[in-house]
């Protein structure tokens, strides 16, 4: 498949005069660490998506927020480009670097600088990882409710760049609904904060349209996050099913019935059995498919809703339901669904991580769909989704090593979310769009849309110079692609019409 990736964007940049910008930064950081040797740079080629690969001009480690500053002073005087990087967990190639341009590590920008149990917030810098402000906020009985799976080596500010969001996100949340404020340098290296420490702050949400804008904008240098109390109760309820499409249409009647699960996760029988082999959470490897459903809140409510839950599991369909007997278990249930993508590696040599959100409602017909096409380009798929907010992660199953196959798995994931987006979704619902998404851009917004991103990425950055060739394609190969494709809201798939 060919990419919208602005020509390459590395063949239509200058060249940089790497011996010059070396000195310069050295000049102005004598202190800053800068890898340029091809064996040091060869670690930093990739995101989590190994598919797209190239080796950076240099990379930089600043240690300290005028390490930031001053290197963004220095590339923007010089027109040499800067792709932000946190812990390299993203899976869509938005930290992927350019060959002319200079990769901006943030990795060790990772203290906690307050955590406030009476304001119920923490300020923390962007190396920080995801699971490290829980841990350090469980003395106050409080956490930080985004948990991507990825959590354990995910990055607040890489959390941030994607708006990323986990298997709690249906109750609690994604990354923009649990931060209060941003420090940001801009393109030239002028300090921005955006957000406040109240609720909200005059002007225009300049904090909501960072969040998720993949380091186009500007470099998240410090972040304020939201902090919740823990709840008393917890309870999760696993429902085995014999057929998928029983398992997807229960999720609508939980949230029909006016419950909302702090999490309800779904998975299917590839993906089970990966899981179960791997973890032994105590998963059925017979089902067709499981959903796993997070109850919490006060002891009373929590037991009522479980009975609530289990009964209509049943009336769905269900040929099991079991609750988790104690935390140990409920934990071991968990931690089947959040290694379910390392565990669907062992299937496979490779796989191609989708990530697609579509109305609840389809859920049933859509994953009928991917069925079908899996089998029109013969790959398999394993299907593991937050299913309670319908952002769906099928897993392409291939070998990169038979020619072709890479080319076959690309193609089938973006006809998955070309499938979302006709249905009325979206294609992207936490992994971002960076390199890999970009082509669907333009199935999902219209020529003037697009029109609008280019205007306000050209606000912040007039250069472009912020992770060029990202997120937002050229609008003549825009063009050029739209005219093949359908639009949102348009069903170009006849197999969705017997439903």
């Amino acid at each position: 498949m060919t990419m919208l990736y602005d020509e390459r964007v590395d063949g239509a940049l200058p060249t940089v005069d790497r011996e010059l910008l070396i000195k310069c930064l050295r000049d102005a950081l004598p202190d800053l660490q800068v890898l340029h040797r091809e064996e040091d740079l060869k670690p930093y080629e990739c995101d989590g998506l190994a598919a797209y690969r190239t080796v950076p001009l240099l990379v930089v480690l600043p240690e300290r927020v005028d390490q930031v500053q001053s290197v963004l002073q220095v590339c923007h005087r010089l027109t040499v480009p800067v792709v932000a990087r946190g812990a390299g967990t993203g899976l869509s190639g938005g930290a992927m670097p350019l060959a002319k341009g200079v990769l901006l590590v943030m990795a060790r920008l990772n203290r906690i600088l307050e955590v406030s149990p009476q304001g119920r917030f923490a300020r923390v810098q962007p190396g920080v990882r995801n699971l490290a402000i829980s841990q350090a906020a469980a003395p106050y009985g409080l956490y930080y409710a985004p948990d991507p799976s990825s959590q354990i080596a995910c990055t607040i500010g890489g959390n941030v760049a994607e708006n990323a969001g986990g298997v709690h996100c249906l109750k609690y949340g994604l990354t923009v609904h649990n931060i209060l404020k941003l420090e940001v340098f801009t393109v030239k290296g002028e300090r921005l904060t955006l957000g406040s420490d109240a609720l909200d702050s005059p002007g225009f949400d300049l904090l909501a349209l960072f969040t998720g804008s993949e380091g186009m904008l500007g470099i998240v240098t410090e972040v304020t996050v939201r902090l919740l109390p823990k709840p008393p109760v917890a309870r999760v309820l696993l429902a085995s099913f014999d057929r998928v499409e029983d398992a997807a249409r229960s999720v609508a009647h939980i949230i029909a019935a006016g419950i909302i699960p702090g999490g309800l996760e779904m998975m299917d029988n590839l993906a089970i059995r990966a899981a179960e082999d791997f973890i032994h959470a105590g998963y059925p490897v017979e089902a067709a498919a499981i959903l796993l459903c997070e109850l919490d809140g006060v002891e009373a409510d929590v037991h009522e809703d479980c009975e609530r839950v289990a009964t209509l599991f049943t009336q769905a369909g269900a040929s099991e339901v079991r609750l988790a007997c104690d935390e140990a278990q409920r934990a071991r249930f968990w931690a089947g669904r959040k290694n379910a993508f390392p565990a669907v590696g062992r299937l496979s040599p490779d796989y191609y991580c989708m990530d697609g959100t579509i109305p609840r409602r389809e859920l049933p017909r859509v994953l009928v769909r991917i069925s079908e096409m899996a089998r029109e380009y013969g790959l398999r798929v394993a299907n593991v989704f937050h299913a309670g907010d319908g952002n769906m992660h099928p897993l392409i199953l291939f070998d990169a090593n038979r020619p072709g196959e890479l080319e076959q798995a690309e193609s089938l994931g973006g006809k998955i979310l070309e499938l979302c987006v006709a249905v009325g979704g979206s294609i992207t619902g936490e992994h971002g769009v960076g390199r890999e998404k970009i082509n669907q851009m333009c199935a999902q917004f219209t020529h003037d849309e697009l029109r609008v991103f280019h205007a306000v990425k050209a606000a912040f950055d007039p250069q472009g110079s912020l992770n060029p060739g990202k997120n937002i394609p050229t609008l003549h190969r825009c063009a050029e692609f739209g005219a093949l494709h359908v639009h949102h809201g348009q069903l170009p798939f006849p197999a969705l019409e017997r439903f």
